[in-house]
């Protein structure tokens, strides 16, 4: 059985007086894409910032490899180097071109040598078709390849696994493939990832497990077949009809009798 990358117990995290996660246990094997879906407000990306120091916790613990990240003096610069997040406002510096937003991690962070990074970057650049963009700068690109350079930035940190939150909800959706593939691609090379999300045939195609979340806690864990086949609760069923009835909608006010079910 492969070993657990990610541990969470009892996890509570509040803004104030409201608490929007409530004693959530979770964990991640090495290798495994979680995909976390929910309403809106059900601390979905919340958990994500948890996980990577951008949130403080109220209670609860966070393991990773066996490790708490969550209790004493962490040193969160050098866990955020094992754990990448790609955020949806992609979060580039427009001052910077391409190679140069990929490079400032690794060289600054991580001091590593110039030449090695430089030849790492190029590499993960071409696996994403933007090897031509290195020299670009953020205001020249589209929002996919700005996602596309965001991934490859995390990326060339090495980390060994990666938080998603919502990636393609700001693109147009002729961009949404082109990151979404950039991730099925991960997920065939064995990176472990956890990735919030609102694209649901995404997460039927990535997912070997599906999260479903609801008040702050985990209403529902199975296989994607399983899940989206025959979800196991009354929340979990109402929210994938309401996904079902939005995208025939959506056919019905475009016209399109193709993608009609």
């Amino acid at each position: 059985m492969a070993q657990h990358v990610l541990e969470i117990r009892n996890l509570h995290k509040s803004f104030g007086e409201r608490e929007v996660i409530h004693g959530l246990d979770l964990d991640v094997r090495k290798g495994e894409v979680v995909v976390v879906i929910g309403p809106s407000g059900c601390g979905k990306s919340t958990l994500l910032r948890c996980i990577n120091g951008l949130e403080p916790i109220q209670q609860g613990e966070i393991r990773l490899n066996g490790k708490s990240i969550t209790s004493g003096k962490i040193k969160w610069n050098l866990v955020r180097q094992q754990i990448g997040m790609v955020f949806q406002s992609y979060d580039l510096f427009p001052h910077m071109n391409v190679m140069e937003n990929i490079l400032l991690g690794p060289l600054k962070a991580q001091g590593r040598k110039r030449e090695d990074v430089e030849a790492e970057a190029e590499a993960l650049l071409a696996r994403v078709g933007l090897l031509d963009r290195k020299g670009s700068f953020p205001s020249q690109l589209s929002g996919g390849q700005k996602q596309r350079v965001a991934i490859v930035r995390a990326l060339c940190m090495k980390p060994e696994m990666m938080l998603f939150d919502e990636v393609t909800a700001s693109l147009d959706p002729e961009m949404v493939r082109e990151v979404l593939d950039v991730i099925l691609g991960l997920a065939d090379e064995g990176m472990t990832m956890m990735i919030v999300t609102h694209e649901m045939a995404f997460a039927k195609a990535v997912a070997d497990r599906v999260i479903f979340m609801d008040g702050g806690v985990v209403v529902e864990s199975a296989k994607p077949e399983a899940f989206f086949a025959q979800p196991q609760t009354d929340r979990a069923r109402k929210f994938l009809n309401t996904f079902q009835f939005n995208e025939v909608r959506h056919c019905l006010e475009e016209d399109d009798d193709e993608c009609l079910p």
